[in-house]
């Protein structure tokens, strides 16, 4: 009798955290990707970025750089993901969406790339480059919490992902 009260108790707590551990991981591979990014996107120049430019030819490699560092580490698969869209932000900010890359339509892949970052703090002033890479993750704690309480709409609501990274602009 104690056992089948238990084991339910038990098998949420594992899948807990299996799932946690996998959403950290996830956290920890999209914020490599913004770091890489962001790296590459201090690095390039930028006499091609102007503003109301809808897609700079210097911000190619910074969205090529983080898509492959996904794709890399697991996240995406390369073959089924759409060409990023670059949309026109306001003054030195640019948002790139790439869709597709799931069975879930609604996952979307959003890259957002400051150019025009600058720091406050400090005598010597400062401008940088802010890479923020979102994706969401889909929890499978919900699926057990489901078996044990049953509910009309479920417990499987994605999170959203957000990872940032800064670096000194070098050009």
């Amino acid at each position: 009798m104690e056992f089948a009260v238990t084991l339910p108790i038990l098998v949420v707590f594992i899948v807990g955290i299996y799932d946690f551990s996998a959403a950290f991981d996830q956290k920890q591979k999209i914020a490599q990707a913004a770091q890489e990014g962001a790296i590459i996107a201090g690095a390039q120049p930028m006499s091609d970025i102007q503003n109301g430019a809808t897609n700079p030819p210097s911000l190619q490699p910074v969205v090529s750089a983080i898509f492959n560092s996904l794709v890399e580490s697991g996240i995406l698969t390369s073959g089924t993901c759409g060409a990023p869209a670059a949309a026109a932000g306001t003054g030195l900010t640019w948002t790139y969406t790439i869709s597709g890359c799931t069975t879930t339509a609604s996952d979307v892949l959003t890259i957002i790339i400051n150019r025009g970052w600058m720091a406050t703090t400090g005598p010597p002033a400062s401008i940088g480059t802010i890479v923020t890479v979102q994706y969401p993750y889909h929890w499978r704690f919900g699926s057990a919490l489901q078996l044990l309480f049953p509910g009309p709409n479920g417990y499987s609501t994605p999170t959203q992902l957000t990872e940032t990274a800064t670096v000194h602009n070098q050009m």
